[in-house]
């Protein structure tokens, strides 16, 4: 499978850092030029895509709300 063309705007290309693997859920630290991009997927996915530290990927943020809090 191929993406021709995503709605998604907010794309950070970057390499996986870290894998913290849980029995149903994987935290996945992804490395770009802008910082770390942390995301909480299934562990099945991450057995199916086959990834692991050092694996390219493209992290896709998709939001319908944005919270923001005065400090």
């Amino acid at each position: 499978m191929s993406i021709h063309s995503i709605n998604v705007r907010n794309q950070f290309r970057g390499r996986i850092k870290e894998i913290i693997h849980g029995p149903v859920v994987s935290e996945i630290d992804v490395e770009t030029p802008h910082g770390i991009v942390t995301s909480v997927i299934t562990t099945r996915s991450v057995e199916e895509l086959g990834l692991k530290p050092g694996t390219e990927v493209v992290a896709l943020v998709k939001s319908t709300e944005v919270a923001i809090a005065k400090i």
